[in-house]
């Protein structure tokens, strides 16, 4: 039945008997008001296929969620659709197919494989964050319909918690994801590009006092801390290397491990990052401790850290939780606790430490860079200055060793202006 539909008339409008009511509009061709026997009031728009030339209908949606001008409206835009030579429902029918693969969470699982895991040392991190802190918030919406301020939002929200680091490191996995995405041509705009940072972030200038050493050399080891994650952060301490660099050591890296004096580990340079291979050598305090390790994980393991979980290394993540759990469970009372307590370390302030260390105990810079693997960025380190410096960086562990560990067993530090001590600096 075709009128002129009004407002009035399709309100006004009793369902049939039986079967369904349709009023086609004179004003909007195409647009059809049906009214089935149960009530219910919908609107639809009826056009031919521009390919195969069959009629066939579209729905817009029910009434009065839908009014009669905005019907009007839609069923234009739908008619301009077809007169463009596409069939709005097949247009339909694939966006829904296809919606499974335009969600955020897929774009992720994307950006993980295609990108992340093939190019970047933080893979791990990155499919971390995006588990613990942003696909919570935007798994399943479209990754095209994101804006500006939901990243502003999902970053500000990190820093209300205090987590302004945090914050500041989900902002700049956002871009990447999105600048991944550019490149692959499945969105024209990044919506975290020229996006200021929202944390204001402090360097930390942590290092472990004498007790707090005591105390985590003691502690480390000790529930709710693993023993293997609690000898993996013992080796960040006495070596100065990276949490992941000690979390991933592999045996095959190991060598001379039966010689104290040439005993050391050979990291290729796509576990290190700065992406040059780094040699570490062992005194006596790390050479005790990795020969722990590889006794617990056994001697049919590839990895000195194996997880309990997976078949590989432990995550250099496990090493910072670790050391969080440390400050809940240290007693009070005990030397170093309240410190420590106050401001927890992390794996990187272990590093910070020795490296600190090594330079009150009489350490040149350059051989406190060369054991933290620093790479000079000068002209003569860049170009001409190729030296390694293993002979110094294993004098400068060697006394490490010592002193710490007179720091552990004595529990009070060598004076380090002492004559004898300035001697063996020198020597050093």
């Amino acid at each position: 039945m075709r009128k002129t539909l009004t407002d009035v008339l399709v309100r006004g409008a009793k369902p049939p008997g039986t079967g369904r009511l349709e009023l086609t509009d004179e004003r909007c061709s195409g647009l059809a008001f049906r009214v089935t026997a149960g009530g219910v009031r919908t609107w639809c728009f009826r056009f031919r296929d521009p390919r195969s030339g069959k009629t066939t209908r579209a729905t817009i949606g029910t009434y009065p969620d839908v009014s009669l001008a905005r019907a009007r409206e839609r069923a234009e835009d739908l008619r301009r659709e077809v007169a463009d030579g596409r069939n709005p429902v097949a247009r339909k029918r694939q966006e829904r197919a296809e919606a499974p693969t335009k969600t955020f969470q897929a774009l992720a699982n994307r950006y993980l494989d295609e990108h992340a895991r093939r190019f970047k040392r933080s893979a791990d991190a990155d499919e971390r964050n995006l588990r613990l802190h942003v696909l919570p918030e935007w798994s399943d919406r479209p990754y095209d319909q994101i804006a500006r301020r939901d990243v502003i939002s999902l970053v500000e929200k990190l820093v209300a918690v205090g987590k302004p680091v945090l914050a500041n490191r989900v902002h700049a996995l956002v871009s990447s994801i999105y600048s991944f995405a550019l490149d692959a041509d499945l969105v024209d705009r990044n919506p975290a590009a020229r996006l200021r940072k929202r944390g204001v972030e402090t360097t930390r200038t942590r290092v472990l006092s004498d007790d707090e050493l005591r105390l985590f050399w003691k502690r480390s080891v000790l529930p709710p801390v693993s023993k293997p994650v609690g000898l993996a952060l013992r080796l960040c301490l006495s070596t100065g290397m990276r949490a992941g660099e000690v979390a991933g050591l592999a045996r095959r890296e190991l060598v001379f491990l039966e010689d104290p004096i040439r005993a050391a580990a050979l990291i290729p340079g796509d576990r290190v990052k700065n992406g040059q291979a780094c040699y570490v050598p062992f005194a006596t305090l790390a050479l005790d401790t990795i020969r722990e390790a590889i006794r617990m994980a056994g001697d049919k393991n590839d990895h000195v850290f194996p997880s309990r979980t997976i078949d590989g290394p432990i995550d250099g993540h496990a090493l910072a939780v670790a050391m969080s759990r440390l400050a809940d469970v240290v007693p009070d009372g005990l030397p170093g606790a309240e410190t420590w307590k106050a401001s927890p370390p992390t794996p990187h302030d272990l590093r910070r430490t020795c490296a600190t260390r090594l330079a009150s105990l009489g350490v040149a810079r350059e051989d406190v860079s060369a054991v933290l693997h620093h790479i000079r960025t000068d002209i003569t380190g860049r170009v001409y200055d190729h030296y390694e410096r293993a002979k110094e960086k294993r004098a400068a562990l060697e006394l490490w060793a010592s002193f710490l560990g007179r720091i552990l067993e004595t529990g009070c530090a060598p004076d380090v202006n002492s004559p004898d001590r300035q001697a063996s600096t020198i020597d050093a």
